[in-house]
């Protein structure tokens, strides 16, 4: 008896289904799979209030090095990076998300750079702390890496979350040093003062950014990287809010002796109202429309007064 599912009827009916089919699938795909699996994915932890956990050894180590470490950690392994995401993954599709991780490894990089020359030698002709040059080094790492990268070679590379994963461990090594008084944090008023001179400088880059893009877009009706520059620089000041907060600590001595209490709350206010942005739809309209804001023109308000406060504390060390 012949099975009438494969009988040549049964075939053709199948075959001219097939556009149906397709059609269910596309369905499926971009109707469930991308904007659920997005939605899941998305996550921009701007908790200001965000505690270091008692595994990356702040009690007995750098409170700031202990943050970068736990800031790693959280968005790596517990948030998920998406900046890498390849086009298969929900996470690809996503635009503020990433730009947000980026922007905060971009400020712990440059942290990481100020520790190696300044905070972690004893002065400029002494070595370079090991740990401390890896863990520099790592971070400037692209964020964008997938396991391939076909613009340079068919061979599977080193994934952006990989390298960071070894440079939190390159931190945490160098916390443990130190606390065994192994390893050099020179707590000096001109080390804190280089500190936040670098800060100023890479936060006078973005305040420029802003106001590229501003004057760039602010005539469109949309905007598309206006979102971008914006989720970057609120991933960057957000990360230098929580080290600046640890750093107080660290540096506990100075601030008390050299009476810049009062400035640093000031300066810190800045940090975290920039941090705390977070608009529903980025607007870059123009900075006198009547009706729609213009929210880098918003960010840059706090960037520049975080800018203008920083230099007002370098000045009091500098006396």
């Amino acid at each position: 008896m012949t099975d009438p599912d494969s009988s040549p009827g049964f075939l053709a009916r199948l075959r001219g289904r097939w556009p149906l089919f397709a059609a269910i699938a596309a369905v499926l795909v971009f109707g469930l799979y991308y904007p659920v699996g997005m939605l899941l994915a998305h996550k921009i932890d701007d908790n200001l209030d965000y505690q270091i956990p008692a595994t990356e050894g702040a009690q007995s180590g750098s409170r700031a090095v202990a943050m970068a470490a736990a800031l790693i950690d959280r968005e790596v392994n517990h948030t998920g990076w998406v900046a890498n995401d390849p086009f298969f993954m929900p996470g690809s599709m996503l635009d503020n998300m990433p730009n947000y991780q980026l922007g905060m490894i971009h400020a712990l990089g440059r942290f990481a750079f100020q520790m190696v020359d300044q905070i972690g030698r004893t002065r400029g002709s002494s070595q370079t702390d090991t740990d401390l040059q890896e863990a520099a080094g790592l971070l400037q790492y692209s964020g964008t890496k997938w396991t391939f990268d076909f613009s340079t070679s068919l061979l599977p590379t080193a994934k952006s979350e990989d390298q960071y994963r070894k440079a939190r461990r390159a931190l945490l090594n160098y916390n443990s040093r130190l606390a065994q008084d192994k390893a050099i944090f020179e707590r000096r008023g001109d080390n804190l003062q280089a500190t936040l001179e670098r800060i100023a400088l890479d936060i006078g880059s973005s305040s420029a950014a802003l106001d590229s893009r501003i004057r760039e877009g602010s005539h469109l009706w949309i905007d598309w990287q206006s979102d971008d520059v914006f989720y970057s620089v609120k991933g960057q000041m957000y990360a230098y809010d929580l080290l600046l907060r640890e750093l107080r600590q660290d540096f506990s001595n100075v601030i008390r002796d050299r009476e810049l209490g009062g400035a640093w709350d000031q300066m810190m206010s800045s940090f975290a109202g920039a941090a705390a942005l977070h608009p529903l739809v980025v607007s870059n309209a123009a900075t006198d429309a009547v009706i729609l804001p213009n929210h880098l023109a918003s960010m840059g308000f706090y960037v520049e007064r975080a800018r203008t406060q920083i230099y007002e504390i370098v000045n009091i060390l500098q006396k």
